[in-house]
């Protein structure tokens, strides 16, 4: 089940929840408000032909799908590549992520220039909006493994 709060200030490991004192959550309604970020649950079993993800690539025109799998074993260059997603960066189209496998956060502004975390599993969907400042990191449970499906219009390579 997805959740989303204010991020503490922090500097410990990325992994770690990050909750503030006390904990500050962002319901989906709220999150979109003031991010845009917009938040979808597909089933988790055929997430893939899951008629709201079919909708949605049919109504935004994705033509390009890729999996990657965030794991030590699968992915070349792993700790290069997940230094890069925790790296704060923006794009110019929209990003939609869904998580097959596994458990991680994306952390995005807020429209006061706040960090929000959001917690994603297994047929949690999210579009995070074109020009909105945003990260990516596994969480710290075990196994480190996240596999996700990216769409977009294009490929982007």
């Amino acid at each position: 089940m997805v959740q989303a709060w204010f991020m503490d200030d922090s500097k410990e490991d990325q992994r770690l929840p990050h909750h503030q004192n006390p904990p500050k959550y962002v319901d989906m309604k709220e999150l979109y408000k003031k991010t845009g970020v917009e938040y979808f649950k597909v089933n988790e079993k055929d997430p893939i032909n899951d008629q709201q993800l079919v909708k949605l690539k049919s109504d935004r025109n994705y033509s390009y799908e890729d999996e990657i799998t965030c794991s030590e074993q699968c992915l070349p260059n792993y700790h290069e590549k997940l230094k890069n997603f925790f790296t704060e960066h923006l794009h110019t189209d929209e990003e939609i992520r869904l998580v097959l496998e596994g458990t991680g956060y994306f952390d995005v502004r807020d429209s006061d220039d706040l960090w929000v975390r959001i917690s994603v599993g297994p047929g949690d969907l999210i579009i995070i909006p074109a020009g909105i400042y945003h990260r990516f990191t596994l969480d710290d449970k075990a196994p480190n493994v996240l596999k996700r499906a990216v769409f977009e219009t294009d490929c982007h390579l």
